[in-house]
């Protein structure tokens, strides 16, 4: 037993003297495994972060390839820019053939020349107010029916592109999106998303119906729209999140026209006051001295002054009216 245990003693010995002798070769190798292990991490993560910084920068050029195409394609050919008298009709969600506003104008234009002779106008002021109510009146009536039109169209808008952006999350197609907002959105969204869907259900592509959206309501919202969705049709791209976008900043444009319209507010009413003065003073100056004015519409002297009256006012209220009219 001595003897065993002698040889055993002798061989833990012999081994602790060659593990004490190999320690620094062996903590080489372990080392030397190790770095050669993180080396090879860090080249497999340096070529992803590389592959995706190119593919970045590829989607970064595909877009604005795209987005240079779309600026193209439009400076080529705008129909908004300049629309026509039918497209200003349509514009204004009025059912009225450009035959017809012709009618209207003519029958305007005679109605106000006779009127103005009955009501004892001259010759020549007869023949200017019909030629006003002829040309200015049925305009003046499609600007305001489109303008009031477009201002409840830019309302609505943003919740349709949230209906777009989680119809999406959820995944429904975006033509499927589309169809939804035709359905169930309010006027007037809801008849310009309609007439996408009957354009795509014709064979035209998404962006193309997208930019005949923004033909039939030129406003900055919908050309915004419409490059969002060209340019993710072209170079790909998280749709959601580019409408999701899209939708916090045009909210953010009404609340800032929103503030504009309340700071505005203050000077449009003085604007009025400064406007409709001079006229209460002629009317309580006629009221209280009868007689005292009318040599202004009597004499040519006083004829030549109120011209000259009329077309101040006018100058001075077309000047504070763009002073105080912020576009946005």
């Amino acid at each position: 037993m001595v003897f065993l245990a002698m040889i055993g003693l002798a061989v833990l010995t012999v081994g602790a003297l060659t593990y004490a002798l190999m320690y620094n070769s062996i903590n080489d190798n372990k080392k030397s495994n190790e770095r050669i292990k993180s080396l090879q991490v860090d080249r497999k993560t340096k070529v992803k972060a590389q592959s995706k910084k190119i593919d970045d920068k590829q989607r970064r050029k595909a877009r604005e390839s795209a987005l240079k195409n779309v600026e193209e394609q439009r400076s080529a050919g705008r129909k908004a820019d300049k629309p026509s008298l039918r497209m200003l009709i349509s514009q204004a969600g009025m059912e009225l053939s450009v035959r017809n506003f012709y009618l209207i104008s003519a029958v305007l234009g005679v109605l106000g020349f006779f009127g103005s002779l009955v009501g004892g106008a001259p010759l020549h002021i007869a023949g200017g107010i019909s030629f006003v109510c002829a040309v200015g009146l049925m305009r003046f009536y499609i600007s305001f029916r489109r303008a009031r039109r477009f201002k409840a169209f830019i309302t609505i808008f943003p919740n349709a592109i949230d209906v777009i952006v989680r119809g999406i999350r959820s995944g429904l197609p975006l033509n499927d999106c589309l169809r939804i907002i035709a359905n169930d959105a309010d006027e007037p969204v809801r008849g310009e998303f309609r007439k996408m869907i009957e354009a795509t259900s014709m064979g035209i592509s998404v962006p193309e119906a997208c930019e005949r959206l923004y033909e039939s309501v030129p406003t900055p919202e919908t050309n915004f729209f419409s490059i969002v969705i060209a340019i993710q049709s072209s170079a790909g791209g998280n749709l959601s999140e580019a409408l999701s976008g899209l939708s916090k900043v045009l909210r953010e444009r009404r609340k800032m026209a929103d503030k504009i319209k309340a700071f505005s507010t203050e000077a449009k009413t003085s604007a009025a006051i400064i406007g409709a003065l001079p006229f209460v003073v002629a009317l309580a100056v006629f009221f209280t001295t009868p007689g005292y004015l009318d040599a202004l519409w009597e004499t040519q002297s006083g004829k030549n002054v109120l011209m000259f009256i009329a077309g101040s006012m006018g100058l001075g209220v077309a000047i504070m009216k763009k002073m105080i009219n912020f576009k946005f």
